[in-house]
């Protein structure tokens, strides 16, 4: 019994920007599209991902510019015990009455984030908006780049996946095209194959 040789198979790189008598214009339209599509996913992600960055970082800058710190009293004694959150998860400050006196001199009482265990009359800082009302602390200016660099790599990656995806169903189409002309051209070659051999 006589045994097949096996040859061993090259991949054969850029295959399809090479001139050679098998490469169809499909292949040449192919090789285009898969360029293209890597330059606009690349491109198009970090230019996106840059603005993104940049638009999430001034967004966080203009809010930090509206509030601002407040020195304010405790009316209470705030708990020792630090708040566990709904998550489970537990928070270095509590919820205490505090008062305060905002920029046109009108005095303010409400419930603030606080550390544990101040006594009623201690001083504590609180952060409010330009009408005297509390707000939340703003983001630290690490926790604004991490949070901007964040948001500009997952809408970046988003945009160069949405291309790469755009690029794949487009040879697809191409891949389904090729297929049928092949099956066409088969279909008039085929029998005057098969007469020579049989023949």
């Amino acid at each position: 019994m006589a045994q097949t040789r096996r040859t061993k198979a090259t991949k054969v790189w850029f295959w399809r920007w090479r001139r050679n008598p098998l490469r169809r214009r499909s292949d040449s339209v192919e090789a285009w599209i898969v360029l293209v599509t890597w330059t606009l996913a690349l491109l198009g992600s970090l230019i996106v991902g840059q603005m993104t960055l940049q638009s999430v970082q001034d967004g966080i800058a203009s809010r930090r510019a509206q509030v601002h710190a407040v020195s304010a009293e405790l009316t209470e004694n705030a708990p020792n015990t630090q708040a566990v959150t709904a998550s489970g998860s537990s928070s270095d400050m509590v919820w205490a009455k505090v008062r305060w006196t905002s920029a046109d001199g009108s005095t303010h009482t409400d419930r603030a984030q606080v550390e544990p265990g101040g006594k009623a009359g201690s001083t504590a800082t609180v952060w409010t908006d330009r009408t005297g009302k509390l707000v939340s602390e703003p983001t630290t200016a690490t926790e604004a780049m991490l949070e901007s660099a964040f948001a500009g790599v997952l809408v970046g990656m988003s945009v160069g996946a949405g291309v790469l995806f755009g690029g794949w169903l487009v040879r697809r189409h191409l891949e389904r095209r090729r297929m049928g002309e092949w099956d066409a051209e088969w279909k008039q070659v085929g029998p005057q194959w098969r007469k020579r051999m049989l023949g």
